[in-house]
């Protein structure tokens, strides 16, 4: 072999290495994910199966919670990067305090998906029927439990918030006379509604006020977000490409039904029902104005974030 041909020879086998390496050389971002297998927080979980964080050089890894409080602690403590579905007022009231949150991406707009339900046997008819009765929320600081403020309010009931965590956990609690209400989000409670198992006494959009609110948002680490602030846009531009993945393509139904170990029917329902692929805009959080009034009215903020705090913790990046 010529030297010619060797210097060229070797010049290919050095940019193949780095193509290689450009290709599979991958970022690794962990998420704290509320609500495990509710449609609004699987879009990272959907994209992930399909392929399309791959595409974008991320690697994603999924730690479950049991709300949205427990989101906001992991992304807080810098345990996780991404907190996925944490309620918009409680990511404000931390912001405020000092705590290490920006908001990366809006999640929920509304509460449609929100219902509280008791068992069918239960004397409880409606949600005006819940006076001195215990009334389930996940997690302080979440949207079932600013939402569930709201519901007391709207109806001028007497009813005792509880905690209770997850949806699935909840029911457990609601079915066994641990709390008198129980709350959910789809797909959980949906089977046990068509058996009559339990009965629906409200939908958080029952609650005027809550009903063009962006009640949930997906949260960052500050920190990691100076510092990695490319991989970042890189998961933003991976998640609206799987938001749509996931509700324009048949396949997109397929990976959820899978994941929430559903049949496609009641998929569907979920999508079609419950949650509309507007209320998962994740590039608008709407209605601050009274997140806000409703935040200090519930004693979570003290008064409203000035326009510089608004624009320092919403961090959405450009589509």
């Amino acid at each position: 072999m010529r030297f010619n041909q060797i210097i060229r020879y070797g010049v290919g086998v050095i940019a193949a290495c780095f193509l290689t390496t450009a290709t599979y050389a991958m970022d690794s971002l962990k998420l704290a994910v509320g609500a495990p297998g509710n449609w609004d927080t699987c879009v990272a979980e959907i994209g992930k199966r399909a392929g399309i964080f791959d595409k974008y050089g991320i690697s994603l890894e999924m730690l479950f919670t049991n709300g949205g409080g427990e989101t906001m602690q992991a992304v807080i403590s810098g345990s996780v990067d991404i907190g996925i579905g944490a309620g918009t007022a409680a990511a404000m009231a931390a912001y405020v305090k000092g705590a290490p949150v920006r908001i990366l991406l809006a999640g929920t707009t509304g509460t449609n998906d929100l219902f509280w339900y008791v068992p069918a046997n239960s004397p409880i008819k409606a949600f005006s029927d819940t006076n001195a009765r215990t009334v389930a929320y996940s997690t302080n600081g979440a949207s079932t439990h600013t939402t569930l403020l709201a519901l007391i309010d709207t109806f001028k009931t007497s009813a005792k918030p509880t905690g209770t965590g997850a949806a699935a956990v909840t029911l457990t609690q609601a079915m066994t006379g641990q709390v008198d209400v129980g709350w959910a989000s789809p797909p959980f409670g949906l089977k046990q509604i068509r058996s009559g198992e339990i009965r629906v006494i409200a939908r958080g959009s029952d609650a005027p006020s809550t009903r063009d609110q962006t009640v949930r948002v997906h949260i960052v680490n500050a920190q990691a977000l100076t510092n990695r602030k490319d991989v970042f846009e890189r998961f933003a531009r991976a998640y609206r490409e799987s938001l749509a993945f996931l509700y324009d393509t048949p396949d997109g139904l397929r990976l959820y039904s899978e994941y929430a170990q559903i049949d496609l029917d009641l998929a569907a329902k979920i999508r079609d029902d419950f949650m509309q692929k507007a209320a998962l805009n994740p590039d608008r959080v709407s209605g601050i104005d009274a997140i806000t009034k409703d935040a200090i009215g519930f004693k979570v903020l003290q008064k409203p974030l000035t326009d510089a705090e608004l624009n320092d913790l919403i961090q959405i990046p450009a589509p």
